[in-house]
């Protein structure tokens, strides 16, 4: 989709605000009715949207909205970001948290499955809500307690369980938080001396390249050794913004890896999933984790036969190098 169309449709919108994360932040779609004008057709009527959104709510920001093809019968990026009725419908035998990470919560938000490192849910917002999360269960649900005591009961359980020796801030998307929240939960597990590694996961630098500021990049250069898994679906996400924001995060001294979901109808092609990989390699972005979608309540409708999936791995073994 042009940019310039996208800046008609945001009137009041500056090539500034364009390039400010908080503006796009502020200004996501959340509604079937902001769609209109901005896709050339619905994918979803606007009734059909608010009955998916009243279970799944949808934020898109305007920069991955511009990514759409809006001519594109089964555009990738649509299909990842707009609501579509299978999430409602066919799915009620499925598991909300088919991984059973609630069962792995030592405290609220922290899951602990593995000895030697923990995954803290910080937040449950996201800049775009993905249409595969596995964490779909979360997004309507409320904060009951500041950022600062749930943080402190994780902190807390890490501190004393001497193992751990990783913590993976996830969510939601952790770069949702301004910097100065982000550094306070860094520094927070930073602090504990048996914590060698902290890792983010963040989509930011697909759905909201903008966040990977300079500011930014300074505060996280201070709690190496961080490591940075993002997620990249399609050839299409990698783009000048996307590749600047990973540069700048590389530049910084933070590894950066993707962890791609395959996806029905949007990357289950062997064409499409080797021209993610070359175009990863060729922007320095390690492809680190390639996850067969689990089988999560509002998400079936995106997964595909595990024999596909195998198959495609044959496949991209015997055309891709080892990087």
């Amino acid at each position: 989709m042009d940019k310039k169309f996208l800046f008609t449709h945001f009137s009041n919108a500056s090539a500034s605000d364009w390039r400010d994360w908080r503006w796009q932040i502020q200004h996501r779609v959340t509604s079937g009715p902001g769609l209109s004008g901005i896709l050339s057709r619905p994918i979803a009527s606007d009734d059909e949207v608010r009955r998916v959104t009243d279970r799944y709510p949808m934020a898109v920001t305007p920069y991955y909205l511009s990514l759409i093809d809006r001519d594109a019968p089964n555009d990738p990026v649509a299909a990842q970001c707009i609501p579509e009725m299978e999430e409602i419908t066919g799915a009620d035998q499925a598991s909300e948290d088919p991984l059973n990470e609630d069962g792995f919560m030592p405290v609220p938000k922290l899951i602990h499955r593995y000895p030697d490192r923990a995954l803290a849910v910080v937040t449950k917002t996201c800049a775009t809500y993905c249409r595969h999360c596995n964490r779909k269960r979360f997004w309507k649900t409320r904060e009951t307690e500041s950022l600062k005591k749930r943080i402190a009961k994780m902190a807390g359980y890490v501190a004393a369980s001497k193992q751990i020796r990783e913590v993976i801030l996830s969510g939601g998307d952790p770069l949702t938080y301004d910097d100065v929240q982000l550094e306070y939960i860094l520094a927070q597990f930073a602090a504990i001396p048996h914590v060698d590694i902290l890792r983010i996961g963040s989509r930011a630098p697909v759905v909201l390249p903008m966040r990977i500021t300079k500011d930014l990049c300074r505060i996280l250069k201070r709690y190496r050794p961080l490591w940075f898994n993002t997620q990249f679906n399609h050839p299409c996400e990698i783009t000048k913004e996307s590749t600047r924001a990973c540069e700048m995060l590389l530049d910084a001294g933070i590894p950066v890896s993707n962890q791609s979901v395959l996806l029905s109808g949007v990357n289950d092609d062997e064409a499409v999933m080797r021209n993610l990989l070359h175009g990863l390699q060729k922007i320095s972005v390690r492809p680190y984790y390639l996850f067969h979608c689990e089988p999560v309540r509002g998400c079936i409708h995106f997964r595909t036969e595990i024999s596909r999936g195998l198959a495609l791995m044959e496949k991209l073994r015997k055309n891709c190098s080892g990087l």
